[in-house]
């Protein structure tokens, strides 16, 4: 079984330039863990080209989480295979749905880089074991807090973990709902043992020596957003003064510019 790593390429703004990876599991058949943006079908199918496979190949997405760079193509790849598609209970309203995400959680540009809502097939949730052909088990870990119940896919036959955006990366924008449902998935995903490979959405492959020192730096921003806030908000009247401070005193200008960085700071008041 191989792990191939694909870029993804794409414009939240003109201005916000942005990348997600989609990883494609070969065997027998192939898996695609997430689908990126609208668009990156094309890409897919290329690659696939390029291996001497075809996308017809591919059997199953595995959904990480239901945001738009995250299953923007799964509805035509699914459309062009007939494959299976994998998620949680509580992401799969939005995947269904992707008008009740957008009136949820608006994000620029939205119905262009998620094409519309796809089906999901199979629920997954925290402990559940997927045997997709022989040798390839795939083993569910809840991690949520990025978004509502989001899951990363323990790999236990290559001891690798794909985490999608779990892991928040310094000088990126730190996105969570839920403050405290994301650090338990970070401590989580840090007593994981038997994996050696953290594959992530937003990052380059992790050993599981940088992996290990990733997820306290994650740990560490989100206390420093968190102090950040608490100083910042006795002298803020209103939200969106508060991130323009939050942002000033971080020295970070750039997050003024993602409208969810803004959702990340709310969630701090809580």
């Amino acid at each position: 079984m191989k792990i191939h790593q694909l870029k993804i390429d794409f414009h939240v703004t003109p201005e916000i330039k942005r990348y997600v990876y989609v990883y494609v599991l070969e065997g027998k058949a192939c898996y695609l863990i997430d689908s990126g943006v609208d668009g990156a079908e094309e890409i897919i199918a290329d690659y696939f080209g390029s291996i001497g496979r075809k996308m017809t190949d591919i059997r199953g997405i595995l959904l990480t989480h239901a945001h738009p760079d995250h299953i923007g193509s799964a509805a035509k790849i699914r459309e062009m295979t007939g494959c299976t598609v994998y998620a949680s209970a509580g992401e799969s309203s939005w995947i269904r749905d992707i008008d009740l995400q957008f009136e949820q959680r608006p994000i620029p540009n939205f119905y262009t880089l998620v094409n519309r809502s796809v089906p999901v097939d199979v629920i997954l949730k925290d402990g559940d074991r997927i045997e997709l052909e022989n040798d390839l088990t795939i083993e569910v870990v809840g991690t949520p807090g990025h978004s509502c119940e989001k899951l990363s896919y323990l790999l236990p036959g290559q001891h690798a973990i794909f985490t999608g955006d779990a892991i928040p990366v310094r000088g990126d924008i730190p996105i969570w709902i839920q403050r405290e449902d994301n650090r338990k998935s970070l401590e989580k995903l840090k007593g994981l043992q038997g994996v050696d490979v953290f594959y992530p959405a937003w990052d380059v492959t992790y050993t599981k020596e940088v992996a290990m020192s990733k997820i306290e730096d994650a740990i560490l921003l989100m206390e420093e957003i968190q102090q950040s806030v608490d100083r910042c908000r006795k002298k803020a009247d209103a939200l969106d003064e508060l991130v323009v401070q939050v942002c000033e005193d971080m020295k970070t200008p750039h997050f003024l510019k993602n409208p969810l960085f803004k959702r990340t700071i709310e969630i701090c008041l809580k």
